[in-house]
Order: C-alpha cells, then sequence, then structure tokens
C-alpha cells in the first residue's frame, strides 16, 4: 500500500501569486478589441459652376445657350465613325438659332484659320466683314461675321477658329438678327476648356 499511495499523482496547488497571474492574463485576453471605425461616407460636394448650357465631351467643354443640345453629326452620317478625340461634328438648334462646332488633330497649328475655310461652305455663307485676329486665355482665334443663304429665317451669322492644345476647333451660328451671332461666340468661348 504504501508503494501505490507513493505513486499516485500529488495535487500541487498553485500559489497565490501565480493563481493571480493567470486571472489578470485571463481577464485581458477576455477583452474586446476596439472595432475598425467605419470609413467616412463621400457624399457629392455641389457643382462650383452651372451646367446649364455647357456641353463637356471628346476632352473639351464649350458654351452654348440653354435650350439648345447637341447631337453628334458624325454619327449620324456614319454609326460606326462618331466624333472622337481627334476629330469631330456637332450640331445643335432651336427654333432660332443654328450652331455647327468641328475640330481635328492639328498639333502645331498656329493660325486657325484653315479650320474656319473648312467649316464656312461657300455655296451658303458669306463673310460679311473682315476676319477678328486675336489672343484668348493664350489660345489663338479668328473671327467673322458672315450671312447666311441656307434658311431665309436664319440670314445672318458668325463663325470663328482658334486652337487649342494639339487640335483646332471651329464653330458657326446661323441667326435671325445681325447682331446676335456675336454674342453667342462669346458666350461659346467664355466657357471654353481643352484637355489632353
Amino acid at each position: 500500500m504504501l508503494l501505490l499511495a507513493a505513486c499516485s499523482p500529488k495535487t500541487v496547488t498553485p500559489s497565490p501569486q501565480s493563481q493571480i497571474q493567470q486571472a489578470v492574463a485571463a481577464t485581458l485576453a477576455a477583452i474586446p478589441t476596439s472595432t475598425r471605425p467605419v470609413p467616412p461616407t463621400p457624399y457629392p460636394t455641389s457643382t462650383p459652376f452651372s451646367l446649364a448650357g455647357l456641353f463637356c465631351e471628346y476632352q473639351f467643354c464649350i458654351g452654348h445657350p440653354i435650350d439648345i443640345s447637341f447631337f453628334d453629326v458624325s454619327a449620324q452620317r456614319n454609326p460606326a465613325a462618331p466624333s472622337a478625340y481627334s476629330q469631330g461634328f456637332l450640331a445643335g438648334l432651336n427654333g432660332n438659332i443654328f450652331i455647327q462646332v468641328i475640330w481635328q488633330i492639328a498639333p502645331g497649328a498656329g493660325d486657325p484659320k484653315f479650320m474656319l475655310d473648312t467649316l464656312l461652305d461657300d455655296a451658303v455663307d458669306t463673310p460679311s466683314g473682315n476676319n477678328e485676329v486675336f489672343l484668348l486665355r493664350g489660345m489663338n482665334v479668328v473671327y467673322t461675321d458672315i450671312t447666311a443663304a441656307a434658311s431665309p429665317a436664319l440670314p445672318y451669322g458668325g463663325a470663328g477658329a482658334w486652337t487649342c492644345k494639339d487640335r483646332a476647333f471651329a464653330w458657326k451660328v446661323y441667326t435671325p438678327q445681325a447682331d446676335g451671332a456675336r454674342g453667342l461666340f462669346d458666350e461659346a468661348m467664355s466657357r471654353f476648356t481643352c484637355g489632353q
């Protein structure tokens, strides 16, 4: 019996210090960790300018009357070849105004008059004054008033052309009054920007 008693497992009572350490470790392990904060929800900010009367596409923006929307003439003519960054043709109209805008790649072009010549139709457009040439926000610009035989309701107009970065642009409008075209051109150019 003595022999069996000597082989039986002995119960060791842990020291109070050891029990305290184990209890502290278990308590610390049971403390929940803080959850990661939810990232802030981005809310849309207001646009610092009005989008009314502003066409932005093909990496440029141009102003226009708010009751006119541009459509892609290139896509209407050939759906397989719509307007793109490199070249395009837009038109917009309401009952009193008809506007056209064209552009093409023209790296190094300093004189935009060739675009004016491209846009004006010799059969219906007649320049009615001298070309006005000026610099606008670093862009070379040429503008001329025109008389138009395209429609008896829109016998007057104006046309302008300019260069911006690696492209050249041209703009033309037909109006019922002689004095309306230049204001429309100035409005279009006041909001014009181009990018690459």
